[in-house]
């Protein structure tokens, strides 16, 4: 039979159940504003019955209930959601961090206006039309090394912000590194909390709530994938690899070297696996560096040395009012000093490559002129070799339109003379030096006979810079070639300081047969004035011009592209967290009706519990004998 104290006990759990509801609403309306916090419900159930099926059960008419008890403390969340808001974090991650940095990028770009390099080019180029009508006069080569100086600061200026912005995002790395680093530590030893509240047989909300926060704001740096299958071993992926493995957090560490400029790359701390992500602020901060404004870098370093390499090209040739000829207009700083460009690349103190920035051939070529020959030219490319096919029909000037257009990190011109120059230009892989011929190969004779470059056609005759004196490759002893610059010339161009101390020597006119240009001579002048409007640009950018609105062009892109992909980002962010909001997130009204609802029934069940301390009374202490 049923003990004479069961109402208590029956009242005693509804009392209890009713103040741990009433104290869970408190909790839930303490924490509305607690960021990642999950609204939390109780779960009432019927206590099991006094008998249970057997054939020891009284013989009493069905189940004596106990009352009810607290099954649960239930955590109100979506995991698929979660999930999705995870993944989806990454592209907001990238982009918020990407914008701000775009927007820098287009404040060093003062393209068009008054300060900026196109109007200081323009008055250089200006200088050397007013030097060519009067040649024989000293002031306008003062004027000329004037607006050189102040051309060259200003591309100073500009190398300089562009580096100093990449040294902010470099920063900006290593601070994000140790952020992950630190968010992969807490989520395993938060992993390692829960497993051991777990084991009690508890629910963890608060700290689930914790972790689902941390793994959030993970997701919004990188690129990360959940498995949450098996409770125990709570696991959190990126690119392929486990990040966080129940209570083991993978770490990342930083390594930089010479080829990186002292830039550091992204590796797994235990194996040493070099690591790149594909979503999140991480991700936008490494493209940005070794992208973006790496690429900024390289087209300013490529504008410089080219404009520096075809200004000096006829100013050589010129002659000054005091006869000297064969000097530089801009100071020109080689990589190595070894005359057929040896250098020892990998450091064992033998040359095992040449460093060759122009090759010139030795013939004279017409543009318009049909070559005659077919055959393929193999250069070196980003992704290992380009081929350029040529036929018959082809002119000298098609040929030349279609290696510039192939993509290679070769590029070719006709220079004043009439013969062909290849050039290398900035490499798009950092192991590899810029302004670096690194391969030309002809099988048919267009480089070899036809524009005098190579030695011979074929594999056997082809120019590799991974060896020593590749130069030999070259045609006979006649080859006019360069070496390559240090990096980043556009950071360390001067006019030469010999023509500031004796402006008297900046060339005006040409000689003819050998004999100076006569005083009142200005062809050199013009034909470096003439620079300014002819197709003298290397690769697919015809003039200087073109170059200047295709920065101004390509940097507006990058920024509306930036915007308009953060606005999208953020919408669809935003209507993830609206809906996770609308599951998760604490009510007001619904947890103030629920706490009368809870009141009420702690209030019946305490009166349940006086009605029957009232029978008990009267029965125990009032009943006579």
């Amino acid at each position: 039979m049923a003990s004479t104290f069961l109402g208590i006990e029956l009242g005693k759990r509804a009392v209890s159940a009713h103040e741990q509801a009433l104290n869970t609403t408190g909790h839930n309306l303490s924490n509305a504003s607690t960021e990642g916090y999950s609204r939390q419900r109780v779960e009432f159930s019927a206590f099991r019955p006094i008998y249970v099926p057997g054939l020891n059960r009284e013989e009493t008419p069905g189940q004596l209930g106990q009352g009810m008890g607290v099954e649960r403390i239930e955590r109100l969340r979506d995991q698929v959601l979660d999930k999705r808001i995870a993944a989806q974090a990454g592209g907001e991650g990238y982009w918020g961090t990407r914008d701000p940095y775009v927007r820098m990028l287009e404040q060093i770009y003062l393209e068009p206006g008054d300060n900026s390099i196109r109007s200081k080019m323009d008055a250089f180029w200006d200088a050397w039309q007013e030097l060519s009508l009067y040649p024989a006069d000293t002031a306008p080569r003062m004027s000329v090394l004037e607006r050189g100086k102040t051309l060259i600061d200003g591309i100073h200026d500009r190398y300089q912000s562009l580096q100093g912005l990449k040294d902010m995002v470099e920063e900006d790395i290593q601070l994000t590194v140790r952020r992950v680093n630190e968010l992969s530590r807490q989520i395993a030893g938060l992993n390692q909390d829960i497993q051991k509240v777990r084991a009690q047989g508890d629910n963890p909300n608060d700290l689930l709530d914790r972790r689902d926060l941390l793994v959030d704001k993970l997701s919004s740096i990188i690129d990360v994938t959940i498995d949450s299958r098996d409770p125990d071993e709570f696991m959190v992926h990126t690119g392929g690899m486990v990040v966080v493995q129940g209570p083991i957090g993978r770490q990342f560490v930083l390594e930089s070297g010479m080829e990186t400029e002292g830039y550091s790359r992204i590796h797994w701390a235990d194996t040493g696996e070099r690591i790149r992500f594909r979503n999140g602020s991480l991700a936008a901060l490494a493209d940005l560096r070794d992208t973006t404004i790496q690429s900024e870098i390289q087209s300013l370093d490529s504008m410089t040395m080219n404009f520096v390499d075809l200004v000096n090209e006829v100013h050589r040739s010129g002659y000054g009012i005091n006869g000297l000829t064969g000097q530089d207009f801009f100071t020109e700083h080689h990589f190595v000093t070894n005359v057929n460009g040896n250098y020892d690349r990998d450091g064992d103190g033998a040359f095992d490559s040449s460093y060759i920035f122009r090759i010139t051939g030795t013939n004279t070529l017409e543009n318009q002129a049909q070559v005659g020959l077919s055959g393929v030219i193999t250069l070196a490319s980003s992704h290992g070799e380009t081929r350029v096919p040529y036929y018959p029909t082809d002119t000298v000037g098609d040929i030349i339109s279609r290696m510039n257009n192939a993509g290679a990190e070769v590029v070719a011109r006709l220079n004043r003379e009439g013969r062909l120059s290849l050039k290398g230009t900035p490499s798009e892989a950092q192991d590899n030096p810029d302004f670096v011929i690194r391969h030309i190969e002809d099988s048919g004779r267009f480089l070899e006979g036809y524009a005098g470059i190579l030695n011979r056609p074929g594999p056997e005759g082809a120019y590799d810079w991974a060896r020593p004196d590749a130069v030999a490759a070259l045609r006979g002893s006649t080859a006019d070639f360069s070496t390559a610059p240090v990096a980043h010339p556009s950071g360390w161009i001067e006019v030469n300081p010999a023509l500031i101390t004796e402006p008297a020597s900046v060339a005006a006119g040409l000689g003819e047969n050998g004999k100076p240009a006569n005083p009142g001579n200005g062809d050199a002048a013009l034909a470096i004035a003439a620079i300014r409007n002819t197709e003298v640009m290397v690769g697919q950018l015809g003039t200087f011009d073109d170059y200047f609105a295709d920065a101004v062009g390509r940097i507006g892109l990058l920024g509306e592209q930036s915007n308009r992909a953060l606005e999208t980002q953020n919408l669809v962010m935003k209507q993830l967290k609206d809906m996770r909001e609308s599951v998760s997130g604490v009510n007001m009204d619904e947890e103030l009706a629920n706490m009368i609802k809870y009141q009420h029934g702690y209030a019946a069940a305490a009166r349940f519990i006086t009605t029957m301390n009232s029978l008990l009374d009267t029965l125990i202490n009032r009943m006579g004998v």
